[in-house]
């Protein structure tokens, strides 16, 4: 089983490698970034599961870095700061953070409450054969698509095509790849069949679109 990659977000280094160093012995693969921008620049190179995030960082604090975040993936956040006032948690869970942690902690807490986040958004995304990331809902047994509870028209292979990508998230497909997952080894098609379709389900996802990446020189992936 693969493990779990979290991104650990904090412009001291020497809190990145206990935290990471807790992780590690927990099971997880962790990631840095010293501040928000590099944050953006590993998630779009690379699968992250969970994000940890400091808030009193210099140049842009955490509560910003989350609501760019959030613009782009639905990848659980939890904070981890020194802040605990009432105030500072509220503000930071309606900017879209799944948990907030305050410092001083233990290792035990902080796996702990990781894990738990993890499991609310397995559950959640898995829930009676549906897919569900943010305001997007794929029924894999319904074979429908919903964008904030209004539905989406597909075609055949639109669906299918959507559903593979979500179904592997963060994985980087080619488009020759898909041609063969989604349209059969028999396919005599393209690769631009691949791009005609990514480009109408982008229309018809509309925000949701942002979930559909394009790994540019590759092909694309899914973010969720």
């Amino acid at each position: 089983m693969d493990k779990r990659t979290v991104l650990i977000v904090d412009d001291e280094e020497e809190m990145r490698l206990l935290v990471g160093m807790y992780l590690e012995n927990a099971g997880f693969r962790c990631l840095e970034a010293g501040d928000g921008e590099e944050a953006l620049a590993v998630m779009a190179s690379q699968k992250v599961d969970a994000i940890l995030l400091d808030v009193m960082m210099p140049n842009q604090d955490g509560f910003s870095v989350c609501a760019r975040i959030r613009q782009q993936s639905d990848v659980p956040i939890l904070f981890l700061t020194a802040l605990g006032e009432e105030w500072d948690k509220v503000k930071g869970l309606k900017l879209g953070g799944d948990d907030y942690i305050v410092k001083p902690f233990s290792p035990g807490e902080l796996v702990a409450r990781l894990e738990a986040v993890l499991r609310r958004m397995q559950r959640g995304s898995e829930h009676d054969g549906r897919l569900q990331f943010g305001e997007l809902v794929i029924d894999e047994k319904g074979r429908t698509v919903a964008v904030g509870g209004d539905p989406v028209r597909l075609t055949l292979k639109e669906f299918e095509l959507l559903l593979f990508l979500a179904k592997h998230r963060g994985h980087v497909f080619s488009r020759d790849d898909l041609l063969i997952k989604v349209w059969g080894y028999d396919y005599t098609g393209n690769a631009r069949t691949v791009d005609t379709h990514v480009k109408t389900l982008r229309m018809k996802l509309k925000d949701a679109a942002r979930h559909i990446q394009t790994v540019w020189g590759i092909g694309y992936k899914f973010e969720g």
